[in-house]
């Protein structure tokens, strides 16, 4: 937690009435302190403390594009799977009235326990064994989540999952390219390479497609239970080992190379977690489900994260944020097409 960031700031009054209106406070002249969330380097989350009550907020950056940041599909996706999936936190209000904070935004419940980062393993020097419990319990919160009959909870038409693939391909291509401030020429081979290898048949399912360490809460230090999953600002119905290949993206290794632990920062890089060849046995395994074009879902998941990373320093490259971590991120974009690249040129993963 940090103070809130210059430019980053919440409108007070406004924000207090609709808190008030939605029955989450008592009175809008209440006193309130606001910090904000240093996880992350999306969407904007701030913890809001008021008449002993804490409540999370989520809303998009500034001066972000709205696609990628779209707050009523994380509300809705939270609100529809809790009751079969309560792995979430609980939803309490939406809104996409701009005039209140300037973009929609959400309100939802705080989740007390541990987000397990970089910074987070280090403090707490884990050992081999706990990290091999951590995998398990993060992968069997991954496949429970794929696992959830998006039909049943009322999420069918969160998306298309027929040509869902093609369409990745496709629209990642596109931003990509619309965000691009350097030239790249791995970029330009891997978007190629995707669109002539990409699977054509593939199972449906809900797809959160940003499943990571620091995107899950362990209840406590025992590492055996995931009480909940955030950022689902991307979450669609699709395919999931396609959400398995950005996990992998973000799966960074001890035996990788010192640029790539830098450019990906993981707890994952530490003794006891499994590489990425055992990740995928490890699914397979949970999950009762084959693996096909592994090589694909992991450059896919490279490129989408190349992507992203290319999209936050875009902002930062036309001073929209000053937020200082963003400055090397077109680096990282380069580095991770880099990879994928590679990935394709060794049909390997690890």
């Amino acid at each position: 937690m940090q103070n809130v960031r210059k430019g980053e700031e919440l409108n007070e009054k406004t924000l207090k009435m609709f808190l008030q209106k939605e029955g989450l406070i008592d009175s809008h002249q209440s006193d309130w302190q606001v910090t904000q969330f240093t996880h992350g380097y999306s969407n904007l989350t701030y913890l809001l403390q008021i008449e002993s009550k804490e409540y999370v907020l989520r809303r998009p950056p500034f001066g972000a594009i709205k696609r990628g940041h779209d707050m009523g599909r994380e509300f809705k996706v939270q609100s529809g799977i809790y009751v079969t999936f309560p792995k979430v936190p609980k939803m309490f209000a939406f809104t996409d009235d701009e005039s209140i904070l300037g973009s929609p935004f959400y309100i939802m419940e705080k989740i007390d326990g541990i987000i397990l980062n970089v910074n987070e393993a280090k403090k707490r020097n884990i050992s081999p064994d706990s990290f091999k419990t951590i995998a398990d319990s993060w992968l069997d919160t991954f496949v429970a989540l794929h696992a959830i009959d998006y039909k049943t909870v009322g999420l069918e038409d969160l998306g298309k999952p027929d040509g869902y693939v093609q369409r990745q391909v496709l629209n990642w291509g596109k931003q990509y390219l619309k965000a691009a401030t350097d030239d790249v020429p791995a970029a330009e081979k891997v978007m190629r390479w995707m669109e002539e290898n990409q699977p054509k048949i593939y199972r449906h399912s809900l797809v959160h497609n940003d499943f990571k360490y620091d995107n899950v809460v362990f209840k406590d230090d025992s590492w055996k239970e995931v009480i909940a999953v955030l950022d689902w600002e991307m979450a669609t119905l699709g395919d999931p080992l396609m959400d398995l290949g950005t996990s992998l993206g973000y799966w960074t290794m001890a035996t990788d190379h010192p640029f790539v632990q830098q450019g990906i920062p993981s707890p994952t890089i530490m003794d006891g977690n499994p590489g990425r060849s055992e990740i995928v046995a490890l699914y397979i395994q949970k999950s009762g489900r084959d693996v096909d074009h592994l090589v694909f879902y992991y450059v896919f998941g490279l490129f989408k994260i190349a992507v992203i990373a290319q999209q936050i320093y875009y902002r930062y490259n036309k001073g929209l944020t000053t937020d200082p971590r963003f400055a090397q991120l077109n680096k990282a974009a380069e580095l991770l097409c880099n990879l994928a690249l590679q990935a394709i040129q060794k049909n390997k993963i690890d």
